[in-house]
């Protein structure tokens, strides 16, 4: 049916519309189109990671639990150096951590736990390692060291632990004044309903005449 003079001229409108912006409608849709599929493969790649991080870990948990020295350093090997963004890295370095100072390899243990300290994805768990780290570093008799890590700013969670940690450094050093002071804070910084750790904390405090 032919078209009416009106609907030529819109017709013509269009045609000089989009032969002006089409290509950039199609560059902008394109782009979108590729973003998704980026995205997807993105979420594809990151679920997959996690998957096979999830293996490891349960690896490394089965390997502690057998007493498997050599699984368990294979599977915290990979999930570090394959898989460090994964929160699954950072809890087989903790397990493996604790792994080696129960075996009193302290040198394999501080590896783990300054791994943690440095590449774990999440604050909450690089808190716990400078905790685990200054009580191997406490247990070396590295004082200065152990001083030195309990400086950061922990979340309020950590707080009181760091606190006692830092006591019994400062008791360690003879410096009863200061480690007084630490377990004072410790005890007001502490969770109402942790009454196990209060008492243990009161208890060296009250070692040290209150």
């Amino acid at each position: 049916m032919a078209l009416d003079l009106e609907e030529q001229e819109q017709v013509e409108e269009l045609k000089a519309w989009w032969k002006q912006h089409g290509g950039m409608i199609a560059a902008v849709t394109l782009a979108v189109a590729v973003g998704f599929a980026g995205w997807q493969g993105w979420r594809w790649y990151q679920g997959s990671q996690a998957a096979q991080a999830s293996g490891l870990y349960d690896t490394l948990t089965k390997a502690v639990q057998a007493n498997d020295a050599k699984a368990l350093r294979d599977a915290a090997g990979t999930l570090v150096e394959s898989y460090p963004r994964t929160l699954y890295a950072s809890m087989g370095a903790l397990v493996a951590a604790r792994y080696y100072f129960d075996r009193n390899d302290l040198k394999s243990a501080k590896a783990q736990l300054v791994w943690v300290v440095e590449r774990a994805p999440s604050q909450d768990f690089k808190d716990l390692a400078r905790l685990r780290l200054a009580a191997v570093q406490l247990d070396e008799k590295a004082y200065e060291e152990a001083l030195k890590t309990l400086e950061a700013n922990p979340a309020p969670t950590y707080e009181a632990q760091y606190a006692a940690l830092r006591g019994d450094v400062l008791l360690a050093k003879n410096q009863a004044a200061d480690a007084r002071a630490a377990y004072k804070l410790a005890l007001e910084k502490a969770d109402a309903a942790d009454s196990a750790f209060k008492e243990s904390v009161r208890m060296r405090l009250d070692a040290l005449g209150g």
